[in-house]
């Protein structure tokens, strides 16, 4: 299993400008909430599976680094109570519309980040940046928190820090050093 470092820092080359990571706090919750939402509209003995999605994918980030899982399972656990309390007032055709609609915005405003970047979403290339896209918002904020510094310096040092415009230039090691201080 890759270690959180590879994945963040994989999933970091996609990143950097400053736009793009901003639209990821707004996109990726709400694909996040419409995933969990249609899946709350499946029932699985007594639970609904918008529940077994949580619990995989937060056993997962468990595994991949305890804090940022913990912070994880809490933020997942939000978003399903919210979506299991909606899927007990709502139809289930209409928490589907909602769903959707959800998943699309979401994805809209993915899109526009990365037009902004200049540079098309980490999941083209490794489709499990699919499931490392929430750890890595859940690392910014983190990261804007002054807290996980060794692990954003670790990313730092391989693929830049983040910039205000990044507009599709590329990240190479002579870049990299240019925007680093002395280490």
């Amino acid at each position: 299993m890759r270690t959180i470092e590879a994945h963040l820092t994989q999933y970091a080359a996609y990143h950097r400008d400053k736009r793009n990571i901003a639209s990821h706090f707004i996109g990726v919750p709400l694909i996040v909430f419409a995933v969990i939402l249609a899946a709350a509209q499946i029932n699985v003995v007594s639970i609904h599976a918008g529940w077994i999605v949580v619990g995989v994918a937060s056993a997962y980030y468990l595994l991949l680094d305890k804090t940022l899982g913990l912070a994880m399972l809490a933020a997942l656990v939000a978003l399903t109570l919210a979506a299991s309390l909606f899927a007990m007032v709502a139809s289930t055709s209409f928490a589907l519309l909602l769903a959707l609609m959800t998943f699309v915005l979401g994805w809209i405003v993915q899109f526009i980040g990365h037009k902004f970047e200049g540079v098309k979403p980490a999941f083209v290339d490794d489709i499990t940046s699919l499931a490392i896209g929430p750890l890595f918002v859940m690392a910014e904020v983190f990261f804007l928190l002054g807290a996980k510094a060794n692990l954003r310096r670790y990313i730092e040092v391989r693929v830049g820090p983040t910039m205000a415009r990044r507009d599709g230039k590329a990240i190479t090691l002579e870049a990299v050093s240019a925007m680093m201080p002395e280490i």
